[in-house]
């Protein structure tokens, strides 16, 4: 089966299936669906009332069965729980379909590499979902030359059931990863890490000599997602939740997240991603994110699970899929 391509989707929209209708699977339907550029047409879940529901909301076809869901699209959105990640993303990709997977890539860098090489092969466009980049990215921070000296990242909140197939370094520390990533350019040279599935904390020291300290946790009682980077010329804090800035550097920034005048990256990320990602596919134009960026975010996740004595759970999903 080829990638559907050509003048159906330059004629009717890219016809999206989302694979997973739980939470986030019915946040992207909705981006997609609203898309002038896309055509919400199949949503894949195991659970066939889930996915009827979601489906129905958007005038598409719900379906249990993968290889006919594939064979109804161009392009696919996998939100379906990590620990299948890899093996939808690589049915998907196998089959000639465009994937957009939300965060992280996969749980092993070996399968993040097997996708990156597939996609290449088929010549689709593989893209991650690290929304959080487009935020520093339209406050102009990933433009900034110079490196912090220090960053501390607290990314906390209650238990919400939710990515429960992962510790919370996969869960919520993957969105700090992918930025610490953009904004150092550097890599983990040490890395101390302690805690357990709920919650970790881990202390870096890159190779270019900043110094990272990264707290975690699905166990608070309240939301807390700050980010501080101290520079030589001041320092930068960034509040995710209140959606505000503070800067004592020279740089310019945007110092209210959701201003009147505020980019469409900061109003509303997913939206931004979602857009990117029909980009892509109509013009042929590198994804944003792009699957070497999501293999990079968990090598380093990877590393703080092995210095904090955690191990991955593993899953097979396709044989359930197919039965």
């Amino acid at each position: 089966m080829g990638p559907a391509r050509g003048s159906s989707i330059l004629s009717n929209g890219v016809k999206i299936g989302v694979m997973g209708a739980g939470v986030f699977g019915a946040y992207h339907a909705a981006k997609f669906a609203s898309h002038s550029s896309a055509d919400l047409a199949a949503v894949f879940d195991l659970d066939s009332g889930r996915a009827e529901s979601l489906a129905a909301k958007y005038g598409a076809q719900a379906s249990r069965d993968v290889d006919d869901f594939l064979q109804s699209v161009d392009a696919v959105v996998v939100t379906a729980p990590a620990t299948s990640h890899f093996e939808l993303v690589d049915l998907a990709l196998r089959a000639g379909r465009h994937v957009f997977v939300e965060k992280p890539i996969t749980l092993d860098v070996d399968q993040a590499d097997d996708l990156i090489k597939r996609a290449r092969e088929m010549e689709v466009i593989l893209q991650v979902g690290h929304q959080e980049r487009y935020v520093f990215d339209a406050v102009g921070l990933l433009a900034r030359e110079k490196s912090p000296l220090k960053i501390d990242c607290v990314r906390c909140g209650p238990t919400s059931g939710r990515c429960e197939d992962v510790s919370v370094v996969f869960d919520l520390m993957v969105h700090d990863i992918d930025l610490v990533r953009q904004i150092t350019k550097s890599d983990i040279d040490t890395v101390t890490a302690e805690g357990d599935a709920g919650e970790v904390m881990a202390d870096l020291t890159l190779a270019n000599g900043a110094v990272v300290t990264m707290k975690a946790s699905r166990l608070a009682e309240a939301r807390d997602r700050r980010m501080s980077l101290v520079y030589d010329d001041g320092f930068i804090e960034f509040d995710f939740i209140n959606r505000t800035v503070e800067n004592s550097t020279p740089a310019l920034l945007n110092e209210v997240f959701d201003c009147k005048d505020a980019p469409p990256a900061l109003k509303d990320p997913l939206a931004y991603g979602a857009d990117a990602f029909l980009q892509s596919i109509i013009n042929g134009e590198p994804p944003h994110v792009s699957g070497e960026d999501g293999r990079d975010a968990v090598a380093w996740a990877v590393r703080i699970e092995e210095a904090a004595g955690l191990a991955l759970r593993e899953t097979k999903t396709l044989e359930r899929m197919r039965a």
